[in-house]
């Protein structure tokens, strides 16, 4: 693990975060991570289904400022933030930050040049827009989750790493820096970027509907060439019941695989007949349990088979590819994901810890030259009734955990 120093390619660009949970806090990360100077706007009680902030990284590089908008004076003092803004990233439901005040129209009649970025899951219009959801909804109704998993099987939910960051943090990034860019050059304004997880999840699939198109996909899981229905591209169990991950597309990978697994020649053949396919896997299955994880690492070290140990969360940061070019860090005491991409002028790194809520209103408030934004949480002992979660019963239309993520 590496402890790189540097303040990114952002350096200088000011974003305002509306607290939330998912994509939202990740895109803000990403920005911050490559240098941008993010104040996240936390409200008192928390966003609802958060980790202990101490922990969570996705508010890493972040400083965080206390606000109730729905107090008299909350909006008015967001947009003393968003008129030193570049960028603004909201994750309520559509219509939420209308009603509290602090909207598109209200943010950029005080900045003519903001990016107004929003992220929700499934967009700004259309049927279900006012609809909560996650993750596996967005996936689900664009097809994309309809790709992973057996064929006799249910789908295989991925985490919410398609959805939720792939489909929606990542598009919201490319969207916000996209808009910044044109608000920076001559003759451009700001705007409102509409980042949708289901509309990046349905995109992330662009080349499978280009396959299915062309005859070269089945639709139907399981049965392709990238997702689990050929044998030389999937996992296998191990003898200490681990897994292998087999990438053995082109021939002369292949060529290496089979013969560092063992196969004979008329085993190996039926690469080029799907009708053996099935023969094929039992064949190279029986094979990855005759030794463990480990023996079968060592064995492939150093070759093009395109075999690799499947690592767990924890057991990552050690393989020596990883630890040589620094894809983790520890930072705080806390080892985790370096910032990515890399930059040979301008590297990023992981300055801060996770921003703890309210922590840096002094600091903001000199940096920024805005007035102290500081609506105290709870004196300690006083409860407050919980936050209502996006799945929430509570039907209160203007508070802001009532969103589609």
């Amino acid at each position: 693990m590496t402890a790189t120093t540097g303040n990114g390619p952002l350096t200088g660009v000011r974003v305002v975060e509306l607290a939330g949970i998912g994509p939202g806090p990740f895109a803000a990360m990403l920005l911050a991570d490559l240098g941008a100077d993010v104040v996240r706007v936390d409200r008192p009680g928390g966003a609802g289904l958060g980790i202990d902030p101490a922990y969570d990284l996705t508010n890493r590089n972040k400083r965080s400022v206390l606000l109730d908008l729905k107090a008299a004076d909350g909006p008015a003092r967001l947009l003393d933030l968003v008129a030193r803004a570049d960028v603004l990233i909201e994750g309520y439901r559509p219509g939420v930050a209308e009603r509290l005040g602090v909207g598109p129209e209200e943010c950029l009649a005080r900045n003519p040049g903001l990016v107004y970025g929003r992220m929700t899951g499934w967009g700004q219009d259309g049927p279900l827009a006012a609809r909560a959801g996650h993750d596996v909804s967005y996936i689900a109704v664009t097809g994309t989750l309809s790709l992973f998993g057996r064929p006799d099987e249910p789908p295989t939910v991925p985490a919410n790493l398609v959805g939720d960051y792939a489909g929606g943090s990542l598009y919201l990034v490319v969207g916000v820096l996209a808009a910044l860019h044109h608000a920076r050059s001559e003759g451009g304004t700001g705007q409102v970027v509409d980042a949708a997880v289901a509309d990046g999840a349905a995109h992330l699939a662009t080349m499978i509907h280009a396959m299915l198109a062309a005859g070269a996909w089945q639709d139907r899981r399981g049965t392709n060439l990238l997702d689990g229905g050929c044998p030389f591209y999937g996992t296998y169990e191990t003898a200490d019941g681990a897994h292998m991950a087999v990438g053995a597309l082109e021939q002369r990978f292949y060529d290496v695989f089979t013969r560092i697994l063992g196969l004979d020649d008329t085993t190996a053949a039926a690469r080029h007949d799907p009708a053996r396919w099935d023969g094929l896997r039992a064949a190279v299955a029986a094979r990855f349990r005759t030794r463990t994880r480990d023996e079968w690492t060592a064995l492939f070290e150093g070759t093009d088979a395109c075999v690799a140990p499947v690592l767990t969360l924890r057991e990552a940061p050690a393989h020596p590819h990883l630890a040589a070019r620094g894809t983790f860090t520890e930072h705080a005491g806390l080892t985790q994901p370096a910032p990515a991409p890399r930059f040979s002028a301008t590297p990023a790194s992981v300055r801060r810890p996770p921003a703890r809520p309210g922590a840096d209103a002094e600091e903001v408030a000199r940096d920024w030259d805005v007035p102290a934004v500081a609506h105290p949480a709870p004196a300690a002992g006083v409860p407050r009734a919980a936050p209502a979660g996006p799945d929430s019963a509570d039907s209160s239309a203007d508070s802001p955990d009532r969103r589609t993520r």
